[in-house]
């Protein structure tokens, strides 16, 4: 028996799934935890990952010897810097680390709406690398001085699994000096971020069609991860791309995925360049685009919110669940982490509307309904954008999980939701990506015999309008600087 194993590496953990190439059949799981972190400071120890995905694909066992290719998806826009001895120059500030907020907002004065958009497909906010480097060459500019190789978290892994410096054309559209139209690096991008662009690009990985492999797992990786020498390694994607391939998304087609982050995105057969910066025009891993939009707060809110209440997120959905269904103008506008769509790293999060008569049910849901409606207004901004998107909204993540969520979705939304059943989708997209490298068949071709992306239906049980109403006018009202 043939399997493949796609691999993700989030924020919180990396999971790995085992797949039977010719079905697609889950034949076995590993996961293990990251360190956490702690917005507006959020870094890890590139290491720590490995030492991740090292522990889940031991947890796999005995069907080891029979994988023969992997692929990884990843965390995007973190930035990983190696040295000339391939030693990582301290953690990584990944995409939630809000301290280059600065050097973004000046990126964009620097370089200009028009230019960003047309150049990369996108407006730098805090969260996305060039930020990030901007903000080393500002501040750590003798570490710089070191710098062999830059990386994104899947690319490092990829490197450490193959001794191949490689990245793919989805993530690296995440960077902000990749060109996702025309499937190149932009050096004048470059250079409004670092001087001597000409080096950087020397130290920028090669990109790889996701058709052809990185390389295969060197012996030192095939020992530590009790793999056969000879299994191929796919080039990779970021996290979002591998998910829209593990849903089988088509054009049109919606995700809404709920996790530390909240994203909203939709594939397309045509760039996008929004100047407003709410969408970032992104590819997919592919050839198509994934015009996406990105909130920083999602679960870790009502995760957050649930400890208040002394309980768990399982609970804090129960609650929500119990509340009356009438809106009686509680809110929550969750920028607990500051906020990167609006852009306002700065923002905290509030509660409005409280009363003496206010419960515990009714704050439980508005935590929930302030998550939906953030992400849900993305879906607003990429209609506005003139993204195809009047497809079927899949709802995944580890979020979508809590019924109150899946509710409260298709409530705000207005209309039916899926929620697959296969939690995990960006593995499988990983894995799929692994698929296409030992098969005759493309990417959407392996999701398609495989069935991904299937699963329940949820229906709206009641009108929410009113309450996206006095969101979007809360959130306007932060966004110009009025009290709410």
């Amino acid at each position: 028996m043939s399997i493949v194993l796609g691999i993700d590496s989030s924020t919180q953990s990396t999971k790995v799934e085992a797949r039977q190439i010719d079905t697609g059949r889950v034949i076995g799981r590993g996961q293990a935890d990251h360190p956490p972190t702690s917005p507006p400071i959020s870094e890890q120890d590139p290491g720590a990952w490995w030492e991740a995905l090292t522990s889940a694909i031991h947890q796999l066992g005995d069907i080891r010897p029979q994988i023969t290719a992997l692929s990884v998806a990843g965390q995007q826009h973190g930035l990983v810097l190696v040295d000339d001895r391939g030693a990582s120059l301290g953690p990584a500030q990944l995409w939630n680390d809000t301290r280059c907020a600065d050097e973004a907002a000046e990126l964009v004065r620097r370089g200009g709406p028009a230019l960003w958009a047309t150049g990369c497909g996108s407006l730098p906010v805090a969260s996305f690398t060039i930020a990030k480097l901007a903000w080393m060459a500002s501040n750590e500019p003798a570490a710089l001085d070191r710098v062999a190789k830059v990386m994104l978290p899947h690319d490092y892994l990829t490197w450490r699994l193959t001794d191949e410096h490689v990245t793919d054309r989805g993530d690296a559209s995440g960077t902000g000096w990749f060109d996702a139209g025309n499937d190149v690096y932009r050096p004048d991008l470059l250079d409004l971020a670092v001087t001597q662009s000409d080096q950087w690009m020397e130290r920028l990985p090669t990109v790889v069609n996701h058709r052809t492999a990185a390389g295969v797992v060197s012996p030192s990786a095939a020992a530590a991860l009790g793999l056969p020498a000879d299994v191929l390694v796919g080039a990779g994607t970021g996290d979002n791309m591998a998910a829209a391939l593990g849903l089988g998304l088509c054009p049109g087609d919606v995700a809404l995925s709920l996790g530390t982050s909240g994203t909203v995105y939709s594939v397309s057969t045509s760039p996008t360049a929004d100047r407003s910066g709410a969408v970032a025009g992104f590819a997919d891993a592919t050839g198509n685009f994934l015009p996406l939009v990105c909130t920083l707060n999602a679960t870790k809110v009502t995760d957050t919110v649930a400890s208040w209440f002394g309980t768990d997120p399982a609970g804090l959905s129960n609650l929500a669940m119990a509340a009356d269904s009438a809106f009686e103008g509680t809110l929550l506008v969750p920028y607990f982490d500051g906020e990167r769509t609006p852009n306002l790293p700065d923002a905290t999060g509030t509660f409005k509307g409280l009363r003496t008569s206010t419960s515990r049910e009714i704050m439980a849901r508005a935590a929930h309904d302030g998550v939906l409606c953030g992400v849900l207004s993305g879906l607003d901004a990429l209609q506005a954008a003139r993204v195809p998107s009047d497809g079927k909204l899949h709802l995944i993540g580890g979020g979508a999980r809590a019924a109150a969520y899946r509710q409260r979705c298709a409530d705000l939304h207005g209309q039916p939701i899926v929620v697959p059943e296969a939690h995990e989708s960006v593995a499988a997209g990983a894995a799929v990506l692994a698929a296409s490298l030992v098969e005759d068949q493309t990417a959407d071709e392996i999701a398609s015999t495989w069935s991904l992306g299937q699963g329940p239906t949820v229906e709206p049980a009641v009108d929410c309008q009113e309450l996206r109403d006095a969101y979007n006018s809360s959130v306007a009202d932060i966004s110009v600087g009025r009290s709410i």
